[in-house]
């Protein structure tokens, strides 16, 4: 009883209250004293005690500044700002904007099938509201090709319903679609960061989102063949569904039906900017080389030579006069009956953009944090960029924004450091679409889709090392999730692809993580150590029947609900790997002692599942002992009335006492 009392004693406070209330309890010390040291005097007694009042406010005044400098990044960094970075901010700024604008117009208008200006105001709103709140310096918050492409999907499949969706009813149905989509990114994003939930990011597999990113980067080309060969009115009278569809469609109509001066002005298009590229690659010592945008260069020269030689004529779609606004006004709540109509519709692409897009957003962000020095929180990422998309969808039509990696790192390199360079850039391409969207009139919609088709490349980029390194380290299960993601995405779309593998992926960490790991312990010889008998060979199981298992580490309700089956095949079979219908290497246990040192908590669903484990053994008449048992657990299995059931007996303080008593009670 004497070890029980001992096991069971009071805890020292170690909760974030109970830290606080000591403090308090302190600093309520420390004025004592000074009131008592203080001769008396009344005026030296007041002096005192005001002196102790505003050191008391100044503390509480750091703590909520603090606070407020945690949760609302931009006032810390806008009152302390240094004007010598704004010379490489301000350059950051315009060199993203420069790629981000024909960028943003064309996933806008080729993959999520809205205008131009939906992609133009997701490149500017979300990154002036992130750039107050979010933690990471160079990201910078924009649409997101894949993600372009899911909401482009789900336009798709609402409109199929509609007789004419490229009528003016159409349009404003995809402006609810997007809308409503944008805003439950949002708020799911909000919600994900205020629970902080943001651990999701290590839950799915590198496999997993390398199969994704190859799905995306074969439909995204698949999609924007047909308007590179002049097809996009064949397209839309076929309505080829799955990307495997528009594949054969592609094959059958591009020889017979092909518009020769769309195909030409594609490639050439795409040629160009691919040389371009390569040359800024060649030359990166030379900066004003390196910073030429080739995107702007390309759209800049296409529009002037589509103007000069009437491309239009010769049946070339051009972008045409783009309206400011399609509706009553820039801003409306999003809440409104035409857009709460598509909700239910779109609420599983809203949840898988979610997920998608802070993959890549966190990605992007911790790399720019580690390479620059500075720490970035993956929940404050979360409202960051939830507050983003929620405050874009005020504005009808706008495009869900992430981090993008690429577009960050150049806003690195050019020398963006601080939130100022995302600021710059929103304002440049609001500039440009209140003032410049008339000039890309005669913009061949073609190029738009060359240019998504570079970003193709980049997608592609690391998959063959990928694939090698898996088949190198036979990484079976990978490449499984990797296949499975790519050709479910192909055969049916990126939706049905990425959630099957989601699911494929979540079961594969509860399996593995249900597992609750564990091992027999042996007596060193001559010693009062136990160890594990696979790892020391020395190692000896002293005492016949006794089985001393050490579980290495907490339990929960997931690693507990097959606790049971594991001790049974630890009992029969000791350790390694055997099948259930072999016989048993070992003979049943008559004592089972359990070493809990790694047990730091465990919750009310495991407690509940060991004490139905323990009914169990004791009505096969198996002695029983706990021993290591830390305060947490200790204060669980007291509450659950495990004393009672074992006996205090049970409870010993290591295994040297707990054996200790099975010898002396034979």
């Amino acid at each position: 009883m004497s070890r029980v009392s001992h096991l069971t004693r009071p805890l020292d406070p170690s909760s974030s209250s109970a830290s606080t209330s000591s403090l308090m309890d302190i600093d309520a010390v420390v004025a004592e004293s000074t009131f008592i040291d203080v001769e008396p005097g009344r005026e030296q007694y007041g002096a005192v005690q005001d002196s102790d009042q505003d050191s008391f406010h100044n503390r509480k005044g750091r703590k909520y500044t603090k606070r407020i400098n945690y949760y609302v990044p931009g006032t810390a960094w806008i009152p302390n700002y240094s004007l010598s970075f704004l010379g490489g901010d301000v350059l950051a700024g315009l060199t993203v904007a420069s790629m981000l604008i024909p960028q943003s117009v064309s996933y806008a208008t080729s993959l999520a099938q809205m205008s131009p200006l939906a992609g133009l105001f997701s490149a500017s709103i979300p990154g002036i509201v992130y750039a107050f709140l979010g933690t990471c310096r160079q990201l910078n918050v924009a649409p997101e090709a894949a993600i372009s492409l899911l909401v482009g999907q789900a336009v798709a499949e609402i409109l199929l319903d509609h007789p004419n969706p490229h009528s003016e009813e159409g349009a404003m149905i995809k402006i609810a679609i997007s809308t409503i989509i944008t805003m439950q990114v949002g708020l799911f994003s909000f919600l994900l960061g205020f629970f902080r939930l943001g651990f999701i990011d290590v839950v799915l597999s590198r496999a997993l989102l390398r199969g994704f990113v190859s799905a995306v980067a074969v439909v995204i080309l698949t999609e924007q063949l047909v308007p590179m060969f002049g097809l996009t009115t064949l397209m839309h009278q076929m309505h080829p569904e799955s990307t495997f569809d528009k594949v054969l469609f592609l094959l059958e109509h591009v020889i017979p039906s092909a518009n020769i001066t769309t195909t030409v002005i594609s490639f050439s298009a795409l040629a160009v900017l691919i040389i371009l590229r390569m040359v800024k690659g060649a030359f990166q010592k030379y900066w004003w080389i390196y910073r030429v945008p080739e995107v702007l260069v390309v759209v800049v020269l296409s529009t002037f030579l589509s103007d000069e030689f009437s491309w239009d004529q010769d049946g070339v779609d051009i972008l045409g006069a783009v309206p400011i606004t399609s509706m009553k006004s820039f801003v409306q709540i999003p809440l409104q009956a035409v857009n709460l109509k598509y909700l239910r519709r779109t609420t599983s692409t809203a949840m898988l953009i979610c997920v998608v897009g802070f993959l890549d957003s966190i990605v992007a962000a911790k790399q720019n944090g580690a390479r620059f020095g500075y720490s970035v929180s993956p929940n404050r990422e979360l409202v960051a960029l939830g507050a983003s998309n929620l405050a874009a969808s005020f504005v009808p039509g706008t495009l869900p924004a992430w981090g993008s990696i690429t577009r960050s790192r150049i806003n690195g390199d050019v020398g963006g450091r601080t939130q100022m360079a995302s600021l710059v850039c929103s304002a440049v391409v609001l500039l440009a679409t209140f003032f410049l969207l008339p000039w890309l009139y005669y913009l061949p919609k073609c190029v738009l889709s060359a240019i998504i088709c570079l970003v193709v490349f980049s997608l592609l980029r690391e998959v063959p090392h990928d694939v090698s390194y898996y088949w190198k380290m036979s990484a079976w299960v990978d490449l499984s999730l990797m296949f499975l993601t790519f050709f479910c995405a192909i055969v049916w779309n990126i939706e049905v692809g990425i959630m099957l593998s989601m699911i494929a992926s979540l079961l594969l960490v509860v399996h593995r993580s249900s597992k609750t790991r564990m091992t027999i312990l042996g007596r060193i010889p001559g010693t009062e150590r136990w160890k594990p008998i696979n790892e020391n060979p020395e190692a000896e199981e002293d005492v016949s029947g006794a089985l001393i298992v050490r579980i290495r580490e907490n339990l929960d309700f997931a690693n507990t609900a097959q606790l049971k089956e594991r001790l049974r095949r630890l009992e029969l079979y000791g350790i390694g790997k055997s099948h259930p219908s072999e016989e048993p290497r070992r003979q049943q246990a008559t004592v089972l002692v359990f070493h809990m040192a790694d047990v730091e908590t465990c919750d009310a669903s495991a407690v509940e599942m060991f004490y139905e484990l323990c009914e169990e053994y004791k009505t096969r008449h198996v002695k029983l002992f706990m021993t290591h048992l830390r305060p947490k657990p200790l204060a669980m299995f007291s509450k659950a009335g495990m004393f009672e059931l074992l006996g205090a007996e049970a409870f010993q303080t290591n295994v040297a006492d707990a054996m200790t008593r099975v010898e002396g009670g034979r």
